[in-house]
């Protein structure tokens, strides 16, 4: 048996930090169309429309950041950016207690904390490609998938119950304190970082900002993987406001037993992400790819079949439970492989825009998701989600694009994985 080593001190600090942000998070998980349900009286449209137009003008926004956060030094920008997202959260219950609060500044918070949300993302890639050895890619990568899971566990059925007792903007506070103890975590951090690839005062050239999509759409084992990636994302995403109408209002379940059937089924990420390592070290990562991959657009379907009761309560967490489990064992892989099939020099563009993809498909299938149920209803809207992406595994690779990484093609001494800090399923 191969003793583990340990990933380092700075690593550690690294890892709190993500923790604290995480289970914050996951106090926070889903507030904001709960808050426009129980607090502004929103009907489907106008939670769909918080889902979407948000994160999609942060999407937006990032764009342009992310050439800014490739060539500067990364642990100030995820400061910045934590800092960013505990001040614009703030200015929620404090709007609320003054009897302000209001459909626009929800979607003026979600749109900042979004686009934060993925510069900051960027940065801690290219930040955490220098801390983990090469060899301890998928290691790095399955601890923060498995705190992701474990915060989610645990967060909404204390969020619930807060929201309960002491009010639906709550769990927004725990939230925004949380990104500023990851900020204080991150400065923690002593080891040094080093410099760019260059200056902060070199001019980024005009286009800069699509290198990474170039980078993603040149590669066929990366295109295939993201065009799977955004549409399963968007999808499953999509439903979440649905079912936040669907349970809160049209079958009457309480606050707590909507955070219960999301929080439950997250154990099932701990399995996954636990089992990363060694399902691909005995199958191998393309049939990671191609069966979990598969697995995970399956049960979608299922939420179409929710019921009153103690039986729909049961239904939705049997679902979660069996997408959360293949979605924990499939990210890790996936977040490996996209780094190690990534230069250096264009790590945190490349995240940027696939993060900045994957959004725009969430806001974009929500916003329709919410369309079709103000038409007809939110169970519709879920069957079509559902029945749409059964036909994503057509899109993952059918050939093992996995050519050996040459360190001198990478510029870089090795690779490790990123995840997208925060919340989300």
């Amino acid at each position: 048996m191969v003793r583990r080593r340990p990933l380092g001190r700075d690593f550690g600090w690294l890892w709190a930090a993500y923790a604290v942000s995480a289970y914050g998070s996951g106090l926070g998980f889903g507030a904001f169309p709960l808050i426009a349900v129980v607090a502004l009286h929103a009907g489907p449209a106008e939670v769909s429309a918080l889902s979407a137009v948000g994160p999609a003008v942060g999407a937006l926004i990032a764009v342009p950041l992310a050439p800014w956060v490739e060539f500067r030094r990364k642990r100030p920008v995820m400061i910045a950016m934590d800092l960013t997202r505990f001040a614009a959260l703030a200015t929620i219950p404090v709007a609320y207690a003054l009897g302000w609060l209001g459909f626009v500044q929800l979607l003026m918070v979600s749109a900042l904390v979004a686009a934060a949300k993925i510069a900051f993302n960027a940065a801690s890639g290219a930040y955490l490609k220098a801390l983990v050895r090469p060899d301890d890619l998928l290691v790095a990568n399955a601890r923060f998938e498995s705190t992701n899971w474990s915060s989610i566990a645990v967060g909404p059925p204390l969020g619930g119950a807060s929201i309960g007792l002491f009010g639906p903007v709550t769990t927004v506070v725990a939230d925004a304190l949380s990104h500023l103890f990851s900020a204080l975590g991150i400065t923690a951090i002593r080891g040094r970082e080093e410099a760019p690839p260059r200056t902060a005062t070199t001019p980024v050239r005009a286009g800069g900002a699509l290198d990474g999509w170039r980078h993603i759409l040149g590669h066929p084992g990366l295109r295939a993987l993201y065009l799977n990636q955004v549409l399963v994302a968007g999808l499953i995403m999509a439903t979440e406001p649905l079912l936040a109408v669907l349970l809160l209002r049209q079958l009457g379940f309480p606050p707590w037993q909507y955070g219960l059937a999301f929080a439950a089924p997250c154990l099932g990420g701990l399995i996954g992400s636990r089992l990363a390592r060694r399902v691909v070290a005995r199958y191998g990562r393309h049939a990671v790819f191609r069966t979990v991959g598969t697995l995970r657009a399956s049960w979608l379907i299922g939420l179409a079949f929710v019921r009153p009761g103690v039986v729909g309560l049961v239904t939705v967490m049997a679902v979660e439970l069996a997408i959360i489990v293949n979605m924990s064992l499939y990210t890790p892989v996936l977040a490996t492989y996209r780094l190690e099939h990534t230069p250096q020099h264009l790590v945190a563009r490349t995240l940027s825009a696939w993060s900045i993809g994957q959004q725009a498909a969430i806001a974009v299938l929500t916003a329709l998701g919410g369309l079709l149920a103000d038409v007809t209803s939110p169970r519709t809207a879920i069957t079509a989600a559902g029945l749409c992406v059964l036909a994503t595994p057509l899109l993952l690779p059918r050939r093992d694009a996995d050519p050996a990484v040459s360190p001198a093609a990478d510029g870089s001494r090795g690779c490790v994985p990123t995840r997208e800090w925060g919340s989300g399923r």
